[in-house]
């Protein structure tokens, strides 16, 4: 028999097999786990394939970078705070000195950048490509993380960051010829690309996340994709304004010279970035606080009581997409 899509797997293979109720029957990013009576431990683990997360000529700092960026990705969603990792490596045998170096360089950036910290692994040697799985952990206060169940009708959605940079980030790292068909400066391609190599750290962000959401989950398989298994999870709909979603001024540009690409931005994933629901009530204090503490987020929309995703256009009008985000199988 072929394997099933990701879902298909987790649900009828390994979600028999999670017993503690901290699992949260594997519908989550993460598992929150009582360790005392002030804290939960959440815990997240990601694995990286060269070729598949990550390009094989990637510098190696960026890809260290980006393997625990995405950990502390998960975190942020659930509002807890970067406390230790794992690290286990598949490494090639033409693994050179060089790179392993600048590979913990790039997880020293973040490590400085979180004030999370290195406590153990495994290294092993591979004939297949470069893998990279870490484990992170954090800590939030007592029946405070935030997970994918607790979206209501009615709730504004918020989008911390940008959508689809790092999508045209990996395009442009494919084919340096779209630079020119996309009107970009040398300037936005650097930025661009590095959105996919270097995700955002959101420590700001899970703040607001742990204050104010009452659902959250983060964009890394695409904005339309992530939102729907939130609402999933949480038994809702939603409807986003496409006007709404905030792109940043690169992503602009090649929108207003390729009108076509506001799909891919809305569906290419690897954004690392929170949606959250926030009830209305408490949306307005949200807001005030968001410049007090310098956070980026921005209403793309609502929660509805339907069991639909809809992305609307100009007039109202839903737009159709081809596909919602990236799958792996």
């Amino acid at each position: 028999m072929a394997l099933a899509g990701e879902f298909e797997i987790i649900a009828r293979i390994f979600a028999p097999l999670a017993k503690e109720s901290g699992a949260l029957g594997l519908k989550d990013d993460a598992a929150v786990l009582t360790v005392t009576d002030d804290h939960q431990l959440v815990v997240t683990c990601d694995t990286l394939v060269s070729g598949v997360h990550f390009r094989p000529d990637d510098p190696a700092a960026s890809i260290g970078y980006k393997a625990l960026a995405v950990n502390l990705s998960d975190l942020t969603a659930k509002g807890a705070y970067g406390y230790a990792y794992t690290l286990s490596l598949a490494l090639p045998s033409e693994t050179e000195m060089d790179w392993l170096e600048g590979f913990a360089g790039g997880l020293a950036e973040v490590q400085e950048l979180s004030g999370i910290s290195l406590i153990g692994g495994d290294t092993t040697a591979t004939s297949g490509p470069l893998t990279i799985t870490i484990t992170a952990l954090g800590l939030v206060q007592h029946e405070s993380a935030i997970t994918r169940l607790g979206a209501k009708p009615g709730d504004r959605l918020y989008v911390g960051g940008t959508i689809g940079d790092s999508g045209l980030g990996l395009r442009l790292l494919e084919d340096a010829s779209l630079a020119q068909t996309w009107e970009l400066s040398k300037a936005d391609v650097t930025y661009l690309t590095e959105c996919y190599r270097r995700p955002p750290i959101g420590t700001v962000e899970a703040l607001m996340v742990r204050n104010f959401a009452k659902a959250s989950i983060d964009v890394s398989d695409g904005l339309a994709a992530d939102l729907e298994k939130l609402c999933a999870v949480s038994h809702v709909g939603a409807e986003i304004e496409a006007g709404r979603v905030p792109f940043s001024a690169a992503a602009r540009k090649a929108l207003e010279a390729v009108p076509d690409l506001l799909e891919d931005l809305l569906t290419a994933g690897d954004d690392y970035v929170p949606v959250i629901a926030v009830s209305e009530t408490s949306a307005d204090l949200f807001e005030s606080e968001l410049e007090e503490h310098g956070a980026d987020f921005t209403q793309i929309g609502v929660v509805t009581a339907s069991d639909k995703i809809r992305i609307l256009g100009e007039h109202g009008s839903e737009l159709p997409l081809k596909n919602k985000g990236f799958t792996h199988f």
